[in-house]
């Protein structure tokens, strides 16, 4: 997949994130950039997801992992 940054920096409050981990589970987080970064439930980064006004959003994909859908989205 691929990704095109944005040329101008993003001003965000959260940043929330989907990623793998080494034994192939799902870790969900909620990032304060610079404060804090505090993992949450499935649930919580759903509703996230679905609720929040989204500005960017960015897949995250490692380097061997073509089957692994990764992402990073930004409120």
């Amino acid at each position: 997949m691929k990704f095109i940054p944005s040329p101008t920096p993003v001003k965000y409050d959260f940043q929330y994130s989907a990623t793998i981990n080494k034994s192939g589970r799902m870790q969900y987080h909620k990032i304060k950039p610079g404060v804090s970064k505090l993992r949450i439930d499935r649930a919580e980064f759903i509703q996230a997801y679905n609720d929040s006004q989204i500005i960017a959003l960015r897949p995250v994909q490692l380097p061997g992992q073509v089957m692994a859908f990764q992402l990073e989205f930004y409120i």
